[in-house]
């Protein structure tokens, strides 16, 4: 028997494996020919932190990361991230995520495509 996708199934072989991990999908919309996808992590706390007092103490400022192109289209993926709060020390944490290429607002996989193809990784500025 085949089963028809869901939306979710569809965009897990879009977006970065990692994505549906730690995030959920908050919108999705298209501006002046452009994709985003704007995404929340999940109040899940890192297992490193796991039997500590903490507690959830809202979002890092948004980041904006680009993509592979969709059908022609730029993409972008607009992430909030999570921070708590330990209770014993008053620090704030956050999880690792290493989605990102060092030193860009590229995608790993994106950066590594873009500097394999033309041998560096362009600065397209915030909304290119």
């Amino acid at each position: 028997m085949q089963t028809t996708p869901n939306s979710i199934d569809l965009l897990k072989y879009i977006l970065p494996e990692e994505i549906f991990n730690y995030f959920t999908l908050i919108k999705v919309e298209e501006q002046k020919g452009q994709l985003h996808f704007y995404l929340e992590e999940i109040n899940s706390l890192p297992e490193k932190y796991a039997g500590r007092g903490m507690e959830s103490n809202g979002f890092h400022k948004e980041s904006l990361i680009r993509d592979f192109p969709l059908r022609g289209k730029p993409m972008y993926l607009h992430v909030r991230r999570r921070r708590w709060l330990d209770l014993d020390s008053g620090q704030s944490v956050s999880r690792d995520w290493n989605a990102v290429a060092k030193g860009t607002h590229h995608t790993q996989d994106f950066a590594f495509f873009l500097k394999e193809l033309i041998g560096f990784i362009p600065d397209y500025g915030p909304l290119a």
